[in-house]
Protein backbone atom coordinates (compact mmCIF):
# COMPACT_ATOMS: atom_id res chain seq x y z
CA UNK A 1 0.00 0.00 0.00
CA UNK A 2 1.78 3.31 -0.79
CA UNK A 3 -0.44 6.19 1.12
CA UNK A 4 -0.73 9.87 -0.82
CA UNK A 5 -1.54 13.15 0.42
CA UNK A 6 -3.41 15.18 -2.28
CA UNK A 7 -3.77 18.95 -2.43
CA UNK A 8 -6.39 20.64 -4.12
CA UNK A 9 -8.31 24.19 -3.48
CA UNK A 10 -11.81 24.82 -4.14
CA UNK A 11 -13.35 28.82 -4.47
CA UNK A 12 -15.84 27.91 -1.38
CA UNK A 13 -17.16 26.01 1.75
CA UNK A 14 -20.15 24.66 -0.21
CA UNK A 15 -17.33 23.14 -2.79
CA UNK A 16 -15.57 21.75 -0.94
CA UNK A 17 -18.20 20.43 1.70
CA UNK A 18 -19.08 18.70 -1.60
CA UNK A 19 -15.97 17.72 -2.93
CA UNK A 20 -15.13 15.98 0.04
CA UNK A 21 -18.58 13.98 1.02
CA UNK A 22 -17.90 12.40 -2.59
CA UNK A 23 -14.60 11.06 -1.73
CA UNK A 24 -15.05 9.69 0.82
CA UNK A 25 -18.70 8.28 0.31
CA UNK A 26 -17.09 6.68 -2.98
CA UNK A 27 -13.72 5.37 -0.97
CA UNK A 28 -11.86 7.29 -2.86
CA UNK A 29 -10.56 8.64 0.36
CA UNK A 30 -10.23 7.89 3.57
CA UNK A 31 -10.21 11.15 5.29
CA UNK A 32 -10.55 15.04 3.85
CA UNK A 33 -9.10 17.74 5.93
CA UNK A 34 -11.29 21.21 4.89
CA UNK A 35 -9.35 24.02 6.07
CA UNK A 36 -9.71 27.77 6.80
CA UNK A 37 -9.75 29.72 3.67
CA UNK A 38 -6.82 31.07 2.03
CA UNK A 39 -5.76 34.09 -0.30
CA UNK A 40 -4.21 32.34 -3.60
CA UNK A 41 -2.65 34.30 -6.29
CA UNK A 42 -1.81 33.20 -9.92
CA UNK A 43 -1.04 33.66 -13.16
CA UNK A 44 -4.70 32.55 -15.70
CA UNK A 45 -5.16 33.38 -19.16
CA UNK A 46 -1.88 35.94 -18.76
CA UNK A 47 -3.48 37.84 -15.98
CA UNK A 48 -2.66 38.04 -12.52
CA UNK A 49 -5.06 36.79 -10.43
CA UNK A 50 -6.30 36.90 -6.48
CA UNK A 51 -8.79 34.59 -5.09
CA UNK A 52 -10.19 33.19 -1.67
CA UNK A 53 -10.10 29.77 -1.99
CA UNK A 54 -10.68 26.67 0.50
CA UNK A 55 -7.92 23.80 0.55
CA UNK A 56 -8.49 20.62 0.82
CA UNK A 57 -5.81 17.81 2.44
CA UNK A 58 -7.29 14.34 0.82
CA UNK A 59 -5.82 11.39 2.29
CA UNK A 60 -5.91 8.38 -0.01
CA UNK A 61 -3.45 5.55 -1.85
CA UNK A 62 -1.83 5.64 -5.53
CA UNK A 63 -4.27 2.54 -5.83
CA UNK A 64 -7.40 5.04 -5.05
CA UNK A 65 -5.96 8.25 -6.78
CA UNK A 66 -7.38 7.44 -10.34
CA UNK A 67 -11.14 7.55 -8.44
CA UNK A 68 -10.19 10.55 -6.59
CA UNK A 69 -8.65 12.42 -9.64
CA UNK A 70 -12.23 11.39 -11.54
CA UNK A 71 -14.13 12.95 -9.08
CA UNK A 72 -12.28 16.40 -9.03
CA UNK A 73 -12.37 16.32 -12.71
CA UNK A 74 -16.13 15.89 -12.58
CA UNK A 75 -17.61 18.02 -9.70
CA UNK A 76 -14.14 20.75 -8.98
CA UNK A 77 -15.86 24.03 -10.55
CA UNK A 78 -12.38 25.31 -12.16
CA UNK A 79 -11.70 24.14 -15.80
CA UNK A 80 -8.03 23.29 -14.42
CA UNK A 81 -8.26 22.41 -10.85
CA UNK A 82 -5.51 22.24 -8.69
CA UNK A 83 -4.63 18.51 -8.18
CA UNK A 84 -1.22 17.52 -6.40
CA UNK A 85 -0.12 14.11 -5.26
CA UNK A 86 2.93 13.33 -2.92
CA UNK A 87 3.82 10.40 -1.48
CA UNK A 88 3.39 9.94 2.45
CA UNK A 89 6.84 8.14 3.40
CA UNK A 90 6.44 7.77 7.09
CA UNK A 91 3.26 7.54 9.37
CA UNK A 92 1.84 6.08 12.50
CA UNK A 93 1.31 2.07 11.20
CA UNK A 94 -1.80 1.99 12.89
CA UNK A 95 -3.44 5.27 10.83
CA UNK A 96 -1.89 3.92 7.62
CA UNK A 97 -3.56 0.68 7.72
CA UNK A 98 -6.86 2.65 8.72
CA UNK A 99 -6.42 4.74 5.26
CA UNK A 100 -5.68 2.01 3.68
CA UNK A 101 -8.72 -0.59 4.50
CA UNK A 102 -11.20 2.53 4.31
CA UNK A 103 -9.86 3.32 0.48
CA UNK A 104 -10.46 -0.31 -0.65
CA UNK A 105 -13.09 -0.60 -3.30
CA UNK A 106 -15.76 -2.58 -1.85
Amino acid sequence: MEPLLVLTNVPDLASAEKLARALIESRAAACVNVLAPCRSMYRWKGAVETAEEIPLLIKTTRAAYPRVEEIVRVQHPYDVPELIATPITHGLPAYLDWLATETEKT
